[in-house]
């Protein structure tokens, strides 16, 4: 079992093309090359953290989630409609603490500019900003818009 971070997906969210420069012509075809990318690297069996602003509505949560691989947790973003409305989900929560690959991870939808176990070496994963801040030291932005459009892993995330 491997373990994936993402964010920003936005399914369903026309917004998303204005706001964003994002290389899609429609949102159909943002959200099927979301879908194609998440599944080209995540497997059935592995674990997918989403760090918020999973889908528009309920509605299209409840259709994407379905065809989207791995077992998925919901750190719940601004945008996102009430998570309680979509099965499917493993775990729902605003903010988490996990450990993976020796590492302790905070994860949250919003970046911190400071946060559990900063300075003895634990890592804050978030989406919310698009890339647009400036990371501090172990704080990656897993947002789709910076990850080309896919989730990644821990090992990724530290080799950039």
């Amino acid at each position: 079992m491997v373990t994936f971070f993402t964010s920003d997906t936005h399914f369903g969210d026309h917004r998303t093309l204005n706001l964003y420069p994002r290389p899609f012509a429609s949102m159909g075809e943002m959200d099927a090359e979301l879908v194609r990318r998440w599944n080209a690297v995540v497997a059935p069996d592995d674990e997918v953290w989403h760090l918020g602003d999973f889908a528009r509505t309920a509605k299209r949560a409840a259709e994407v989630l379905p065809q989207l691989h791995g077992v998925k947790h919901l750190i719940v973003g601004n945008n996102d409609p009430s998570p309680g409305e979509v099965p499917g989900w493993a775990s729902v929560a605003p903010y988490a603490e996990i450990e993976r690959e020796g590492r302790f991870l905070v994860l949250c939808h919003y970046p911190f500019r400071s946060w559990n176990r900063q300075h003895r070496g634990a890592v804050n994963l978030h989406g919310h900003s698009h890339g647009r801040m400036k990371p501090l030291p172990r704080q990656f932005d897993v947002g789709v818009d910076v990850r080309d459009y896919r989730p990644v892993t821990l090992t990724e995330l530290l080799a950039s």
